[in-house]
């Protein structure tokens, strides 16, 4: 209160020592007090005083003013000034008196608290504020114990933690762990608490740790729940891309490990006691390590090994599919803020495309383990069989890249494609001397099998059976269910592995082919003899006009009921069933196809190897029934045509491009991809009369190579539906000229047989002791005829005889008998061209003698028309033609020879052409032989 009464007494003394004293002054002070004034106005005023008057007390301002006048002094305007310092003073005596006051009641309310204050402290005692100070603290401790309980079961916390890990509850450690460091961070300021924090973060490393280790557990052995766990715990980490990198990154060692592990077990499986440290060696290496034993079965475990882990991450993706599709379904459940829900968007769509690529890569990693596996051991020499599944292996495994990631697996393909071809130009090179081998041992004797014989009975092309061939008609194949074709992944989601291997089965399967003892059954036998007036056995094709299988011409003549019984004796005399006619040889080369498509059909890229192939195979087979029983200079002085041009050009083309020639020019290389000519076996005796010359030999081996092109004409379409586009020309020729010439083969086969069977030079002996200038019709025709005519019914025998041996097929009793009527009908020509007088009655004997042959002949043989018939009875009608119809005859019947041409215009000499004619006629002859020589 002293404080503020001096600070007033001051102020006051100072301002009245600055201020005018006289009372001119005062008054007029007073006066300009009294004038209301506008707060806005005094303050402009004030700030109007100049510095120096609050400078310091010992200013004197009124030297100060005096200084500052003109020496020019005017009244008015030091009036005018004098006024404006006067209103300056007035202002600020005002603040000062204002001031004053304010001091004044400031001083009145210290004085009232002070007043105030006293009597508190004499109303209140010390025993109260005690308590209170007891209050204050009992509620500070009750505190400090809840903090301290707080802090021991933090400390304690780790027991919990390390129980949860063995639990594998992973995201409750991880929520416990980072509550603890939460509860942690408000009691920082305990120097206790530092300690704990290095704990708990040590702690949450190590939890991170366990959690990837368990992360890359899920890569060989998918579990649903333990993934969960795994997720949701990064997800509370706040790191589930992290998670993802991580994933894949066990994936690609998974792989690694998982191979290397395989290969190394069954190398040292082998190895036995070697001290060579395999587990240093680089994968690749090793791989060259397995043997040719053990190379299946670790392909097998290293592909079973490898669909675990792609299975693992297919579930992977499926769990994630799931997992966000649940979560689109119930929006906003996990996270509670905009931020939240865009942090997790952006987390799924990395994941989502992470293991989208990683599919990809995945995959490659598989493919090249395998690759190096597949190139580390040389397989050219494994069994077809071994080999065989390999390819089957390589396949299913391509199939899994297919359906895993939709690759084409380039990298198998090729890798499998390498080790194909070196593998099958070796296998095929061993089979074709196989072959020649087989050929060359043949005896032509007929394998037995059963009526109903069918190549898809045969293990070889079981597989065709899994698809429908293409070459069976639809109205064949069982009706097919509409089913939904599962993947395998689908197949194999709750266990097994789609690499077992299926041994047992393979080993239960059994082939029933041959027939016992070449026949079917007794029963069988006696219903392929009963009675046939009823026509309900009789085969649709002998019900009809007989039709030739070459021309597909018939003929006017009906067949009778007894050609009906004839002809079916003689189709199933020896298995009495129509069964196929094929040798051991026969049944082998089809086997081979079989091994071949099966190869075509696993591996499509050495398809076209395959095939062609395939095609040398049916080549060789041909070539060989060829040289065996065909091959006969005779054939071009025959005039038969029995060599068309497609076959001679098959011929040549299969003796340049596949049989072995020793040449001087041919590179060793090209031999190598050649096979020598095969020879046939001593065994087969085709010099004999009594059989036909070899015709029960002949008739296997030709029969069984058309039913070889059958088979082939089966198998098209399917291997048709192999063959690359740009190769397919190669197939539809190789049918076209090689395949459809299989049946013309029995044109120059039967050819020798028919010309050995009958005595065709006995005969023209016995014409030529015919006399033909007779001066009389004759009733009676000549010997000739007769022993011709025996010579038939001798060939018609021995014909019989062989269908004992071997059923005769229609085509072949057709060809034969073709064969024999033509060279008789040739042979009369022959036997009429060599007559050197011949009268009109000698004509008309010929006549006699030809159409008594045709009689018997049409007994012996149901063939229809007889072949050559209008060549004889042509050549006998010529010797009645003119001058001018001779000619004409001349130049348009070139069948004839230039000898029965020439031999035509002597007889005629002397009858009806005379000798200019004659000259023009053989002149005729001349230019007609000329363009031939």
């Amino acid at each position: 209160m002293a404080v503020i009464k001096g600070f007033l007494n001051v102020a006051s003394t100072s301002l009245r020592g600055k201020l005018p004293q006289d009372g001119v002054a005062d008054e007029e002070l007073r006066e300009l007090r009294e004038q209301p004034t506008d707060p806005q106005e005094e303050q402009e005023i004030i700030d109007r005083i100049e510095e120096v008057y609050f400078s310091s007390d010992s200013f004197d301002m009124v030297q100060y003013e005096l200084e500052k006048l003109p020496p020019d002094l005017n009244l008015l305007e030091l009036e005018e000034y004098r006024d404006k310092l006067k209103r300056q003073q007035a202002a600020e005596l005002e603040r000062v008196t204002s001031l004053q006051t304010n001091l004044q009641l400031a001083a009145v309310i210290c004085t009232n608290a002070r007043r105030q204050l006293h009597s508190a402290k004499e109303g209140f005692t010390e025993a109260s504020l005690g308590l209170l100070a007891n209050q204050r603290r009992r509620q500070l401790l009750t505190g400090l114990l809840k903090s301290l309980r707080t802090i021991k079961t933090l400390q304690r916390t780790d027991v919990r933690l390390s129980e949860m890990l063995e639990e594998e509850d992973y995201p409750g450690a991880i929520q416990l762990c980072l509550e603890c460091q939460k509860a942690a961070s408000t009691f920082k300021h305990y120097n206790c608490i530092s300690e704990l924090n290095s704990k708990l973060q040590d702690t949450l490393e190590q939890i991170e740790e366990q959690l990837d280790v368990a992360l890359s557990k899920t890569c060989k052995h998918f579990d649903v729940s333990h993934y969960t766990k795994v997720q949701l715990a990064y997800k509370l980490l706040g790191k589930t891309q992290t998670a993802m990198d991580q994933l894949h990154m066990h994936f690609t060692q998974a792989i690694h490990n998982t191979v290397f592990q395989v290969v190394l077990g069954y190398v040292e499986l082998c190895a036995g006691n070697a001290d060579t440290k395999f587990q240093k060696m680089q994968y690749k290496d090793l791989c060259t390590h397995i043997t040719a034993d053990s190379y299946i079965p670790c392909l097998t475990d290293l592909c079973k090994a490898l669909w675990e882990v792609m299975l693992s991450y297919h579930l992977t993706m499926q769990w994630h599919d799931e997992h966000y599709k649940e979560e689109e379904a119930t929006p906003g459940a996990d996270d509670s803020s905009a931020e939240g829900s865009d942090e997790s968007t952006v987390d799924r769509s990395y994941v989502k495309k992470k293991l989208e690529h990683g599919l990809t890569r995945i995959w490659q990693d598989v493919q090249l383990k395998v690759k190096a596996y597949l190139l580390g051991t040389d397989v050219s020499n494994f069994k077809y069989d071994d080999f065989i599944v390999v390819l089957d292996v390589i396949s299913r495994l391509m199939q899994v890249g297919e359906e895993f990631c939709g690759s084409k697996s380039e990298v198998l393909q090729e890798s499998i494609r390498r080790q194909s071809v070196n593998y099958f130009k070796n296998y095929h090179r061993t089979r074709l001397e196989e072959l020649r081998m087989f050929l060359e041992n043949e005896t032509w004797e007929l394998c037995p099998v059963k009526y109903n014989f069918s190549i898809a009975q045969l293990h070889e092309f079981k597989f065709m059976g899994q698809c429908r061939s293409p070459s069976v008609s639809p109205s064949r194949q069982p009706e097919s269910t509409e089913t939904v074709e599962l993947s395998l992944f689908e197949q194999y989601l709750q266990g097994g592995n789609p690499f077992e291997m299926q041994i047992d089965n393979k080993e239960e399967e059994t082939e029933d082919v041959l027939a016992s003892n070449g026949y079917e059954s007794d029963e069988l036998e006696k219903s392929v003899y009963q009675d046939y007036d009823s026509d309900s056995d009789v085969p649709e094709e002998l019900k009809q006009d007989y039709v030739d299988e070459q021309t597909g011409d018939a003929p006017v003549k009906s067949v009778s009921r007894e050609t009906l019984r004839s002809r079916k004796r003689s189709d199933y005399n020896l298995n009495r069933a129509n069964a196929p006619i094929l040798t051991n040889t026969t049944l082998n080369v089809i086997r081979l196809v079989g091994k071949y498509m099966q190869m075509m059909n696993i591996l499509k890229p050495i398809a076209f190897d395959v095939i062609h192939c395939v095609s040398q195979l049916f080549d060789y087979y041909l070539y060989a029934v060829y040289t065996f029983f065909g091959r006969n200079d005779m054939y071009e002085s025959s005039g038969l045509g029995l060599i068309s041009s497609r076959l001679r050009t098959t011929l040549s083309r299969i003796q340049e491009s596949l049989i072995d020639v020793v040449s001087p020019h041919a590179s060793p290389e090209e031999r190598k991809e050649k096979v020598p000519s095969p020879h046939l076996s001593q065994l087969v005796v085709l010099t004999a009369s009594d059989t036909l010359y070899g015709l029960a030999e002949r008739v296997v081996a030709t029969e069984s190579l058309v039913f070889l092109a059958e088979q082939f004409e089966f198998l098209h379409l399917h291997l048709d539906t192999m063959m690359p586009s740009a190769k397919k020309p190669f197939l539809q020729q190789f049918y076209s000229q090689t395949v459809s010439t299989a049946s013309e083969l029995r044109k120059p086969i039967y050819w020798i047989v028919a010309a050995k069977a009958i005595d065709y030079e006995q005969m023209l002996l016995l014409m030529a002791g015919v006399k033909w200038d007779i001066k009389e019709i004759m009733s009676q025709h000549n010997i000739y005829v007769d022993v011709l005519l025996k010579e038939f019914e001798k060939f018609n025998q021995r014909l019989g005889d062989v269908s004992k041996i071997v059923r005769i097929p229609l085509p072949v009793s057709n060809v034969l008998w073709e064969h024999c009527i033509r060279l008789a009908n040739r042979t009369l020509v022959e036997g009429y061209a060599n007559v050197k007088k011949c009268s009109n009655e000698g004509r008309a004997l010929m006549q006699l003698d030809f159409q008594q042959f045709l009689m018997k002949l049409e007994k012996l043989t149901d063939l229809r028309p007889i072949p050559d018939k209008e060549f004889v009875e042509t050549y006998i009608k010529a010797y009645y033609l003119t001058e001018n119809d001779m000619e004409q005859f001349i130049k348009n019947h070139r069948e004839y020879s230039m000898k029965q041409l020439t031999n035509l215009v002597n007889v005629c000499l002397g009858s009806h052409i005379n000798k200019k004619a004659r000259q023009k006629l053989l002149a005729a002859i001349d230019d007609i032989d000329r363009p031939k020589r």
